[in-house]
C-alpha cells in the first residue's frame, strides 16, 4: 500500500510539473497516448494508408537553376557512371586507384576503421586520405567522370572515430537535458570537428523511439517520448547542416542523415534488426516523428533501417521508402542503405540485389569486397530491364542534387577547405565547455537519502569502482572503436575521467581523495563515491534478455554493501546506456545518480556533486528521466502513456537539491523470474565478452588486437561479416618457422569469476570455422591458465593443445562449419578450467586463411562434439 501511494505521488508530482513544458506534449493527452500504446501493441497489419503520413513543408528552397544543373549533369553520364554514384564502399576495401577507375559517388569509414588501419591516425592522416579520394574521383582519365565523391562517417556523439575529439554524452543523456538549444550547439561543434578531417557527411542523428530497453542501441535514442525526438531531430539537423537560407551546408557544415527509417526502436522484444509489428498509425505517431522534425529542418539524407515491418525488410520496402517517404512526405534527398542491409532482403545477397533499388534505395552501403560484383550486377540488371533506367536516373538525380546543394562541385578540395587541418579546433576548450554543460544537465538524481548531496569538498573522500578512472567506459560504444572496447585513458588526450573532476573539486576545498577500484582504504573516509555500470557495447552486441544489472555476478553490489556495512555514506554514479533494474544497488546507496554515458568530459560530474569551498551549490541537478525506470528486471517495455503504466520511477522523474527522497524505503530485491541459467558461456559472439581480448601470436611474441584490422609478423587479422556486421574474424598467415595465430586471453590476467568447466560438467569448446586455404599440416587448438603464455612451453602444466587439422579434412573448404572439442581433451593434460586465463588459442606453422565466429563453451552433446577425449 505504501509503495502504491508513493508511486502515484511520484507520477502526479512529476507529471504535474512537466505538463507545462513545451517539449512534453505527449503527456497532455493521456487518452491519446493510450490509443498510441494500443496501436503499438496491435500485431494486426492493416491495409496501407498513405494518408496517415503528412505532406511536409520542408525548409529548403526548391531552386530551378539547381535542378537544371543536375539534369544537365545526368544527361552526360553513362550507365556505368550512374551505378558508381550508387555504390558506397568502405575505406578498408578500396584504394584511390579504385576510386579513379570506378568513380564511386561516396565512401565511408565504419566504426573502428581508420586511415591506414591506424587507430591513432592524426587529423592530417584523415585529410590526406580524403584528399586522395577526392582527387581520384574528379580525375576523369579512367572513368570519364569528374563528379566529386563524398566521405560519410558515424559521428554520433562527437567526431567519435578520431583521437582527441570532443565526445558528448550519448543521445540518452542528451534526452535527459530537454535542451534543444544546447543540442544545436553540440551538432555545430561536431560538424566543425568533422570538417577539420575533410569529411563531408555525418550519419546522424539517430531518431529511434525505443519501446523496449533490452535493445542494445537504446542509448542512441533521445527518449521514449516521440515529441522529444521530433524536436531534437530538427535541432541537430540545423546544427550539422546550418539553417536553410542562412548558412546551409557552407564550408563549416556537413550533410546530415536521419536514421534508421523506420521503426528500429520498436522491434519485438528489442531485437536488433528485428521485426516491428506496430500498425501504420503507430509507426507514424511514435516511430516517424524524428523524420518529421529532421526532414522539415532540411536533412539531406535518410538511412534505411535493418529492421522489418511486419516481416518485410525496410531496405526492400517500396511502400515506405518510395510511396511514403519520397512521394507523400516530399523528401527529395537520397536514401542510403546501412551496412550491407540490402543483403538481408529476401532473395538478395550482398553482391546481388535489384530489389533494393526498385524499392527506392539510392545508395548501397557495401563495406566489403562485395562492392565489385554488386556494381557489375546492377549494370547488367538495368541492361536486362530488371531495374528500370528511370529508377537509376531518379536515384542519381537525388545524389547529385544533394552534392550540388552541399557545394561539393564548387568547394575547394578537402585539404584546402576552411577548417581542414586546423587541428587545434578538435577538442578545443570552447567545445569541451559545451560538452561539460551537457554532462551536467544530463545527470539524473534518483535518490538522495538525508540530503547527502551536495558534498563538501573539505571531506575525506574515497573513490571506488572500475568506472571512476576509465574514460572509455564512461564514453560507451561508438567511441574510437565500433564497440568502444580496447581503449585506455591515453586514447583520450584532453579528456577527463570522473576521478579527475573529484580530485580537482576536493583539492580546491582542501579535503583529501583516496582512490581504489575495489574500495580498500587505510583511513576511514567521510564518504565514498562509487562509479560503476555497463561496459561499452554497440549495436547487436548490446542486446539483453532482461534488465537485471550484473546478473549472476553482482560484484559492484558487493562493493556497495561492504562500504555500507562499514558505516560509510555511499554515493553511486551509475554509467549505463539504458535504465536498468538496480533495486539492490539503490538500497545499498545513500545517493544514486544516473550518469548515462557522459563522454570525454567526465570531470564535469564532480561540479554537480560538490559545493564550492564556501559551501555554495555550484550546479544543481537538472536532468529528467528520458526513459521510464523499471521496477523489475523484466519490465523492459514500460513507456509513458501505456494503459497499465507502472514503472519504479516515471518518465520525467529527477530530483533537485532539497527535494524529498522518494526512495527512502528499501526496494524489493527479488529478481523473481531471472533465475534462468545460461546454457553456454560465450567468449566471442559477434563481440568479445568481458574480460576476454584477442591477441595475435607469433612465436613468443603477442600483440593485443585493438582495432578491426591488425598484423603481427606474417599474421593478419580483420573483422568480417558473417550474419551481422563484424560478427566474425578473418585470420591469414604465411608459412613460418614458429607457431603463429590468435588467442583469447583475460584482459586483467585473472580467470573469469565463477567460471569452472570441470570434466564432470561435460563441457565442450565450440566454434564456427571457415577454411579458405589448403588444410594446414597441423592446426593446434589450445587453452591454458596463464595469459601471454604459448603452448610452446611444455614445462607449464596448465597449458594444453590438440591438433584439429584432421577434423578439417572431413569438411568443405569455403563453407562455415561447426566444430566442438571436448574440454576433457585439455583437462586430462593438466588444464584447470577454474583458473583459465587463455580459453582459446589457434596456432600453426603452416600458411592458412580461415575465418572464426561464435567461440563459446557449452554443454557437450554426442551429436555435436567433433573431438571427444575419454
Amino acid at each position: 500500500m505504501i509503495a502504491n501511494v508513493l508511486r502515484f505521488t511520484i507520477i502526479f508530482a512529476v507529471l504535474g510539473g512537466l505538463l507545462a513544458s513545451p517539449l512534453i506534449k505527449v503527456h497532455a493527452d493521456s487518452a491519446a497516448n493510450s490509443e498510441i500504446s494500443k496501436s503499438l501493441s496491435s500485431a494486426a497489419h492493416t491495409e496501407n494508408d498513405v494518408s496517415i503520413w503528412p505532406v511536409l513543408e520542408v525548409d529548403i528552397d526548391k531552386n530551378e537553376a539547381l535542378e537544371q544543373t543536375v539534369a544537365q549533369l545526368l544527361s552526360t553520364m553513362t550507365l556505368e557512371q550512374k551505378i558508381a554514384q550508387m555504390i558506397q564502399p568502405e575505406i578498408r576495401d578500396i584504394t584511390p586507384e579504385d576510386m579513379r577507375k570506378y568513380g564511386f559517388g561516396s565512401y565511408l569509414n565504419g566504426g573502428g576503421s581508420f586511415p591506414n588501419g591506424n587507430k591513432h591516425a592524426s587529423a592530417h592522416d584523415w585529410i590526406k586520405l580524403a584528399e586522395q579520394m577526392y582527387q581520384a574521383s574528379v580525375d576523369n582519365s579512367l572513368d570519364g567522370s569528374s563528379i566529386p565523391t563524398m566521405w560519410g562517417t558515424d559521428a554520433v556523439h562527437g567526431h567519435n572515430n578520431v583521437i582527441g575529439a570532443t565526445l558528448f554524452p550519448h543521445n540518452i543523456g542528451l534526452g535527459a537535458m530537454q535542451n534543444p538549444e544546447l543540442i544545436e550547439q553540440i551538432a555545430q561543434v561536431t560538424a566543425a570537428e568533422v570538417m577539420v578531417t575533410g569529411i563531408d557527411w555525418v550519419f546522424a542523428p539517430t531518431v529511434a523511439v525505443v519501446r523496449d530497453d533490452r535493445w542494445g542501441r537504446t542509448y542512441e535514442s533521445y527518449s521514449e517520448n516521440p515529441e522529444i525526438v521530433k524536436t531534437y531531430a530538427a535541432s541537430i539537423v540545423r546544427g550539422l547542416q546550418g539553417r536553410p537560407g542562412i548558412d546551409f551546408l557552407n564550408d563549416e557544415r556537413v550533410i546530415s542523415t536521419v536514421k534508421h527509417f523506420v521503426g528500429d526502436g520498436g522491434t519485438v522484444a528489442g531485437d536488433d534488426q528485428g521485426d516491428n509489428v506496430a500498425n501504420e498509425k503507430a509507426l507514424y505517431e511514435i516511430h516517424a516523428q524524428g523524420y518529421v522534425g529532421g526532414l522539415t529542418a532540411g536533412a539531406q539524407s535518410v538511412m534505411a533501417s535493418f529492421n522489418s515491418w511486419h516481416g518485410e525488410k525496410l531496405h526492400g520496402h517500396r511502400y515506405l521508402l518510395t510511396e511514403v517517404l519520397k512521394e507523400r512526405m516530399g523528401f527529395d534527398g537520397f536514401v542510403v542503405g546501412d551496412w550491407n542491409g540490402h543483403g538481408q532482403i529476401k532473395g538478395c545477397s550482398e553482391q546481388d540485389c535489384a530489389q533494393a533499388a526498385n524499392a527506392g534505395l539510392d545508395i548501397y552501403m557495401v563495406p566489403t569486397g562485395a562492392w565489385k560484383p554488386l556494381y557489375y550486377n546492377l549494370i547488367e540488371q538495368v541492361n536486362n530491364g530488371v531495374i528500370p533506367l528511370s529508377r537509376i536516373d531518379d536515384a542519381v538525380t537525388r545524389i547529385l542534387r544533394v552534392k550540388v546543394r552541399a557545394g561539393l562541385f564548387n568547394k575547394p578540395s578537402p585539404a584546402k577547405r576552411a577548417l581542414s587541418g586546423k587541428t587545434n579546433v578538435i577538442g578545443q576548450t570552447s567545445h569541451r565547455d559545451i560538452a561539460r554543460q551537457a554532462v551536467r544537465e544530463s545527470l539524473v538524481l534518483l535518490k538522495n537519502r538525508n540530503q547527502l548531496l551536495p558534498l563538501s569538498p573539505s571531506q575525506r573522500v574515497l573513490v571506488a569502482g572500475d568506472g571512476a578512472d576509465n574514460i572509455g567506459k564512461q564514453s560507451g560504444g561508438w567511441t574510437i572503436t565500433w564497440q568502444g572496447t580496447n581503449n585506455t585513458n591515453d586514447d583520450f588526450p584532453g579528456g577527463t575521467s570522473i576521478l579527475d573532476g573529484i580530485q580537482e573539486q576536493v583539492e580546491r576545498g582542501q579535503g583529501s581523495v583516496s582512490y581504489s577500484i575495489d574500495g580498500q582504504y587505510t583511513e576511514k573516509p567521510d564518504v565514498a563515491i562509487v562509479v560503476f555500470g555497463e561496459n561499452p557495447y554497440a549495436e547487436g552486441h548490446g542486446d539483453r534478455e532482461h534488465l537485471d544489472y550484473q546478473h549472476g555476478e553482482k560484484s559492484d553490489l558487493a562493493l556497495l554493501k561492504r562500504l555500507k556495512s562499514a558505516g560509510i555514506p555511499v554515493v553511486s554514479i551509475f554509467l549505463s546506456g539504458r535504465p536498468m533494474w538496480v533495486n539492490a544497488e539503490l538500497n545499498a546507496s545513500d545517493a544514486f545518480v544516473a550518469a548515462w554515458l557522459p563522454g570525454s568530459e567526465g570531470a564535469a560530474i564532480a561540479s554537480v556533486l560538490f559545493t564550492d569551498p564556501s559551501n555554495r551549490v555550484q550546479h544543481d541537478f537538472k536532468g529528467k528521466l528520458p526513459f521510464s525506470w523499471p521496477k523489475s528486471a523484466h519490465q523492459a517495455a514500460v513507456n509513458v502513456g501505456d494503459t497499465h503504466y507502472d514503472p519504479l520511477l516515471p518518465y520525467g522523474f529527477g530530483l533537485r537539491y532539497g527535494d524529498s527522497d522518494m526512495l527512502a524505503y528499501d526496494l524489493d530485491e527479488d529478481n523473481h523470474d531471472t533465475s534462468d541459467i545460461e546454457q553456454g558461456l560465450a567468449l566471442f559472439s559477434g563481440a568479445l565478452k568481458a574480460p576476454w581480448q584477442f591477441e595475435l601470436v607469433s612465436g613468443s611474441t603477442t600483440s593485443k588486437v585493438v582495432s578491426n584490422t591488425a598484423s603481427l609478423a606474417s599474421v593478419d587479422y580483420r573483422t568480417i561479416d558473417k550474419t551481422i556486421q563484424e560478427d566474425a574474424i578473418l585470420l591469414s598467415a604465411e608459412r613460418s618457422e614458429q607457431l603463429q595465430g590468435i588467442q583469447i586471453t583475460s584482459s586483467n590476467n585473472m580467470p573469469k569469476e565463477g567460471m569452472s568447466l570441470s570434466a564432470e560438467a561435460n563441457y565442450q569448446l565450440s566454434f564456427l570455422l571457415k577454411l579458405d586455404s589448403s588444410i594446414p599440416e597441423r592446426l593446434m587448438l589450445g587453452m591454458g591458465c596463464r595469459a601471454n603464455q604459448s603452448i610452446n612451453s611444455a614445462e607449464d602444466s596448465c597449458m594444453a593443445a590438440v591438433d584439429i587439422a584432421p577434423l578439417l579434412s572431413r569438411h568443405l573448404t569455403g563453407k562455415w562449419e561447426s566444430f566442438a572439442v571436448d574440454v576433457n581433451c585439455f583437462t586430462q593434460q593438466g588444464v584447470m578450467t577454474s583458473a583459465l586465463t587463455m580459453p582459446f588459442q589457434l596456432l600453426s606453422k603452416n600458411a592458412f586463411n580461415l575465418s572464426l565466429s561464435d567461440i563459446r563453451f557449452e554443454p557437450s552433446s554426442s551429436n555435436t562434439t567433433s573431438l571427444q577425449c575419454e
